[in-house]
């Protein structure tokens, strides 16, 4: 099927049916779109393309519009004080795994100084599509390890920019030959040290136009507020960045990141992202289809020694990297082996690196067919090991080690606390109900699993310990089965509601109070049984629209006495409504039953406040 409308309803019918397979079965929406790819690509079913590559540059702009995105949330104030761990950490990765794999290439598979080191930069990057998804999707964003992650990766993404112009200087005087797409480049044909002056002249002609003209051209079609000049504006941006590096022989990914930079402190930074957001989730997934379809299966078969020894060798240097900065940095078990394996792929911008490389007469036609195998197999392999780690590695091991940790240095001691509450989760949440505890001399202990906020939090006095609440020891460590109150309040909301069946089910005696992420979770809470259940906003957003009815010239009692009738009414609501969440006609029917009654009621406290005032 080689029409466009046909190719692209195959691609989004395999995403549709793959990855709710996929998050249902708990291993992440990734995963879902590559095991789609290698379903309808070339070598299954061949639903979709000839040739995998062909599939892949069709489909790489999910990767520029990810990438646009990482540089546009790069402020370079944030980006300066993180310096240090960016350096550090990701200057140690890379610098690391390029020396140790040129290293292995010259003398265990016998090649060649500039193959050596060009297999070394390929491979020392990492996939920042699967990691940065799979950290939003695990709520990891925030964390300890997620930032550390974030930062590696952000090194890498940086660090391309002068591999691709060392790359040339590596050939002397050869002339740059073209593969695939690359004949569109200007370049093809000239010799290979004019790709260097071209990355660098190309980078400053982005920078240029970014700061004096894409700066003053969105300020007025801004000024127009036609929101869908703006969006199509927005899109240009990225496309043109995307052909004038393609021109030029570069990456457009890479150009797209440093446009992305260029207006990181552009005033209308926050409308550019939700403008491209919708595209770049829709475009990124079909990327991923695409890196599933490029598994060259025949290629396998031929060799399928060459392919594992290569895919093993290649993840246990960059593991051996990992695990040693690991060490360096003082991470515990569970985030070592958790950076390990969000980092030991190889990713996106090594498609770049080897097209590059491949120009340049530098990987001769078959270790460039492997190294595109290996690269897509690596990719395919990171979510299963992310999801082998949670389910099986985590459990047995990594967990047992960080409760002994917790236990032997953190000293927890439930009758710090009176042994009566135990909160879970330091977010804004359970920091504000610690807060309020404490103000009032109630002791609490606090469990969270971000070590610097466990850190922060304990330098100002919060009787807060590090560890994943999830975990049976550590609740029994901190008191679980004498506590009175519980309160849940971790993020991602499904870890959550995996948090309170545990404690349901091993402390049954022990009272839950839940936070919910919104209505929908609340109601999953609600048919379960419990009863304190709380959305995270509602109190919040009925204390605002107190303050609004006050301007509008209600008593500070009135706005508080309708704020109670509303928070009353909608609890008690939200109890009947939960009933019928899961039939939508029941579901609305009952909502607007509802709704009817919360309004009849604040009407007649208005109607009483109304004659109280003729009565006056």
């Amino acid at each position: 099927m080689n029409d466009f409308l046909g190719q692209a309803f195959i691609f989004l019918f395999s995403a549709v049916i793959c990855v709710p397979i996929s998050k249902k079965l708990g291993m992440g929406s990734v995963l879902g779109y590559l095991i789609a790819g290698v379903l309808i690509g070339p070598y299954v079913f061949k639903f979709v393309g000839n040739d995998g590559t062909d599939i892949m540059h069709a489909t790489e702009f999910g990767v520029v519009m990810m990438l646009f995105l990482v540089g546009l949330e790069l402020d370079p104030k944030e980006f300066w004080k993180m310096k240090n761990k960016i350096i550090n950490l990701g200057g140690m990765q890379v610098l690391g795994t390029i020396i140790i794999a040129t290293l292995v290439g010259m003398f265990a598979l016998k090649m060649n100084f500039s193959l050596a080191v060009s297999i070394g930069f390929v491979i020392t990057m990492s996939s920042t599509a699967i990691i940065m998804q799979t950290l939003s999707e695990k709520g990891l964003t925030k964390t300890s390890i997620g930032k550390s992650t974030f930062s590696v990766l952000l090194f890498q993404d940086i660090m391309v920019i002068p591999i691709l112009a060392i790359i040339p200087l590596l050939v002397g005087d050869s002339l740059i030959q073209s593969i695939g797409d690359d004949s569109k480049s200007l370049l093809v044909g000239g010799p290979a040290f004019m790709k260097t002056l071209v990355i660098v002249g190309a980078i400053t002609f982005i920078y240029v136009i970014g700061k004096y003209i894409i700066t003053p051209y969105f300020k007025y079609v801004g000024q127009l507020q036609v929101r869908e000049i703006y969006t199509a504006s927005a899109l240009l941006l990225v496309i043109g960045v995307s052909v004038l590096m393609q021109k030029v022989g570069i990456s457009p990914a890479l150009g797209a990141f440093i446009a992305g930079v260029v207006l990181a402190n552009n005033e209308y930074k926050h409308q550019l992202e939700s403008d491209i957001e919708p595209f770049k989730s829709l475009l990124l997934g079909i990327f991923f289809i695409a890196v599933g379809s490029t598994i060259n299966f025949k290629l396998i078969a031929d060799k399928p020694f060459m392919i594992l020894g290569l895919t093993f060798g290649i993840m246990l240097i960059k593991s051996l990297v990992l695990w040693l900065i690991g060490i360096k940095h003082k991470f515990d078990f569970d985030q070592k082996w958790l950076f390990i394996l969000l980092l030991s792929q190889v990713g996106e911008f090594a498609f770049v690196i080897l097209s590059l490389t491949r120009n340049l007469d530098i990987l001769n036609k078959e270790w460039y067919d492997l190294m595109l195998a290996t690269t897509a197999i690596t990719m395919v392999i990171t979510p299963l090991l992310l999801v082998l780690n949670e389910k099986l590695i985590l459990k047995y091991f990594g967990v047992k080690t960080k409760v002994k940790t917790i236990i032997e240095n953190d000293k927890i001691n439930p009758n710090s606390a009176d042994g009566q509450i135990i909160i879970a989760g330091f977010g804004d949440f359970g920091n504000t109900i610690s807060r309020v505890l404490k103000s009032t001399g109630i002791k609490s202990i606090v469990l969270d699993n971000d070590s610097e906020r466990v850190e922060k939090m304990r330098k100002q006095g919060f009787n807060v310990f590090y560890g994943d609440a999830t975990n049976i020891n550590l609740l029994k460590s901190a008191g679980a089965e004498h506590a009175k109150y519980f309160v849940a309040a971790l993020d991602p909301p499904e870890i959550n509601q995996k948090l309170v069946y545990i404690v349901r089910k091993n402390f049954p005696n022990l009272e839950i109070i839940v936070r919910a992420k919104n209505r929908s979770y609340a109601y999953n809470y609600l048919k379960d049984g419990l009863d304190e259940v709380y959305r995270e906003n509602f109190f919040s957003s009925v204390y605002v629209g107190r303050q609004i009815l006050m301007k509008y010239g209600f008593s500070h009692e009135e706005a508080s006495k309708i704020g109670e009738i509303f928070i009353k009414s909608d609890r008690k609501s939200l109890r009947k409504i939960a009933k019928h969440a899961e039939n939508s006609d029941q579901y609305f029917e009952a909502s607007k039953q509802e709704f009817e009654k919360q309004m009849k009621m604040v009407a007649k406290e208005i109607n009483n406040r109304n004659n109280g005032e003729k009565e006056s």
